[in-house]
């Protein structure tokens, strides 16, 4: 069983405890994977003189090229007999992102999500049904070892098949769901239509990730599954789900990284140097207890930021919520622009639903962004044609559209062409990660 008193270990013992496996994992690294010697004799850099996380900035980051670089097992820093598991994450070059684990990784992942769990809100003898996916993606599996060391009973759905998810919410009961937010809107959603009362199924908690959301994805979960919902996050480079979750009781205000296994920086995105605690970059981080497959800052391309929390129950840094991913940004007519901001935006308008996409096109030499949106029932019940695409003849809506576009304006600083549709007009999660954006510029 984890130790749960590591998450309330003194910060000058946390530090001591980083700084020691930071300098084990360099001279590991140096001796067993000939890739990070030759990054560190190129850059003149003399394991012996890293001391501890305070010289971490001296190091060269890992990106993902450098792992598809090295597919598929050129990474590796223990014999191919010595790996009890290879993930995968998709390529867009045809080749995946390779990930392994040994037996002692393996354990490390288990630990991390049942703590991460626990924060959830999950307790020993309680049933989680797991709708993340099984196979080479590593959050079904990650979650699912993670909830048995935690002493749950896992119901090992995997992604999608709505129709029988709901069936096994009722019939099996499950305290907790794990899924992604995009899924659980979906869920929600079907519930409703179904006029599947609350009281029919059992959930308590919500476990989601896989895909940034924000609050107001958790308000539309929160009441349609009648659920408490947090956030978990991690990447299969890492080591899969459980890197960081938020808890059940300190839900807002960031969700703690397990940094005695993953110590995050947080970068400037064009520079690469260090930013101030608390100021948005790019998060980078160090494996300080992989053996299998160790990464010396890893530049995830999510855009966030960390901070101690004095007032939280652990003493485990924070980090904020994923506004994106650097690589991902829109640039439109020199503004930076995530998809999330829009969110954040359509929590101010009770008429609006929170599913929403982005299509960005060229109009002429300038590039435009339309913000296509669903309104609520209860809107459409007011207005003549519930069921057409697009209402905006009506005068309700009309002012709607006006008063989305005006506060978007305001809050990012863009004009943008606001369409708003009737119910089950914009793709919703079939069970996996849902694409919010459209790209439809020439390249």
């Amino acid at each position: 069983m984890f130790n749960p008193e590591i998450e309330r270990m003194p910060l000058p013992k946390l530090r001591k405890l980083q700084n020691e496996r930071l300098k084990e994992l360099i001279a590991y690294l140096y001796n067993r994977v000939p890739f990070y010697k030759k990054k560190l004799d190129d850059n003149n850099i003399d394991p012996a003189k890293i001391k501890g996380v305070e010289d971490l900035h001296l190091l060269p980051f890992t990106k993902k090229t450098d792992l598809r670089d090295n597919y598929p097992f050129g990474l590796f820093a223990v014999p191919q007999e010595q790996i009890s598991r290879i993930h995968c994450s998709s390529g867009t070059t045809g080749k995946p992102t390779v990930v392994a684990y040994t037996a002692h990784d393996l354990e490390i992942f288990s630990e991390t999500v049942a703590r991460s769990l626990s924060a959830a809100g999950c307790k020993p003898g309680m049933v989680l049904q797991n709708a993340y996916g099984y196979g080479l993606f590593t959050g079904g599996l990650g979650i699912h070892y993670g909830a048995e060391k935690l002493g749950l009973t896992v119901v090992p759905i995997s992604g999608g098949g709505t129709d029988r998810q709901l069936m096994l919410l009722q019939d099996f009961k499950a305290s907790a769901l794990c899924c992604t937010p995009s899924y659980a809107q979906t869920l929600a959603h079907e519930l409703h239509k179904r006029n599947i009362g609350l009281d029919e199924i059992n959930l308590k908690y919500a476990i989601l990730g896989a895909e940034p959301w924000t609050e107001t994805i958790r308000t539309e979960v929160e009441n349609g599954l009648g659920v408490t919902a947090t956030n978990i996050y991690g990447l299969s480079e890492i080591m899969g789900p459980g890197v960081s979750q938020e808890d059940f009781e300190e839900k807002g205000t960031g969700s703690y990284i397990w940094e005695d296994h993953f110590f995050p920086e947080i970068v400037d995105k064009d520079t690469g140097l260090p930013v101030e605690e608390g100021k948005h970059g790019v998060l980078v981080f160090t494996t300080l207890t992989k053996k299998a497959m160790p990464l010396l800052r890893y530049w995830t391309n999510d855009i966030t930021n960390i901070y101690y929390d004095k007032s939280a129950k652990r003493t485990h840094i924070k980090m904020g919520p994923i506004l994106g991913r650097s690589d991902d940004m829109l640039i439109i007519r020199g503004v930076n622009l995530f998809h999330t901001q829009v969110e954040d935006v359509l929590k101010n308008f009770p008429q609006l639903s929170a599913n929403y996409q982005l299509i960005v096109f060229n109009d002429g030499a300038m590039d435009e962004v339309e913000v296509k949106v669903e309104v609520t029932e209860h809107l459409l019940n007011q207005i003549d044609d519930p069921n057409m695409e697009h209402i905006g003849n009506h005068e309700k809506i009309k002012a709607l559209q006006h008063a989305l576009g005006k506060k978007i304006k305001d809050n990012i600083g863009l004009t943008m062409r606001i369409t708003l549709v009737g119910q089950n007009h914009i793709p919703k999660s079939d069970g996996g990660k849902l694409n919010r954006i459209t790209d439809l510029r020439k390249k």
